[in-house]
């Protein structure tokens, strides 16, 4: 007999086996969201909180195991302050009131940036929503706050160099394991909304072997269909990692 996950597949058709462990995503596109409609820039990163939501909905559906979210990069102390203290804000308060509801559908929830910045409230959210999800294991949902993937290459190299560990003895796994990822897997599938075609700072030495989705849709617009349609795609490609098909 079919499992649920197996009749979605061939619903959807969908390769059961080709069903990704991790999904990152760039979510772009809010403050274009808002532009046109005339709103504010934070009121695309609000209307942003719906999808991020269906999205780790959806992604549980289908058993995928990990779902990334680049939240904040460290580029974005950039932007106004009133946009950035917004961002913090919104971060908090969301998980705060959907923490319930997170753990009552298994999800656990990781952090991934460079935290000794943010503001002691938020640092201090970190460790509760952390603490308060660490048995679930439908999915875990991995937000990158404050990342940025140049910094921590080099923050992991300066990990290793204290180390005074030979050359020879320095392999790519050893750079993987001192990376802030270290604890997870490499994506299998990037999606970058907002018909931005490039990946910024963002997972540079994990994106090795991913494969890269670049779609029109504004974040505030991407649903349930829109990652399905990645799965589909995701699906038919042959990830040879260097080889041939056989």
């Amino acid at each position: 007999m079919d499992t649920p996950l197996a009749s979605l597949c061939t619903t959807h058709h969908i390769e059961i086996s080709k069903i990704p462990t991790h999904v990152a995503i760039i979510m772009d596109g809010n403050g274009r969201w808002a532009k046109q409609r005339n709103k504010p820039r934070t009121f695309g990163h609000q209307s942003g909180v719906s999808a991020l939501k269906e999205a780790i909905t959806s992604a549980a559906e289908f058993g995928i195991k990990y779902i990334s979210f680049w939240a904040f990069s460290t580029e974005n102390w950039k932007r106004p302050k009133k946009e950035v203290s917004f961002l913090m804000k919104l971060i908090k308060t969301v998980l705060l009131k959907e923490l319930s509801s997170l753990k009552k559908n298994g999800v656990r929830i990781k952090f991934y940036g460079f935290f000794d910045v943010l503001p002691k409230d938020v640092q201090k959210s970190i460790t509760k929503f952390e603490s308060e999800t660490q048995e679930n294991t439908v999915i875990q949902v991995n937000i990158m706050l404050n990342y940025g993937s140049r910094q921590e290459i080099t923050e992991a190299f300066k990990s290793i160099s204290a180390k005074n560990l030979p050359l020879t003895d320095i392999t790519e796994e050893t750079i993987s394991n001192h990376l802030l990822t270290h604890d997870i897997p490499d994506p299998d599938i990037l999606i970058r909304t907002s018909g931005e075609y490039r990946i910024s700072n963002f997972l540079l030495w994990q994106l090795s072997y991913t494969e890269l989705f670049f779609l029109d849709t504004l974040w505030p617009d991407f649903n349930r269909t829109h990652l399905i349609e990645v799965l589909q795609q995701f699906s038919q490609r042959d990830r040879r990692y260097g080889g041939v098909s056989t």
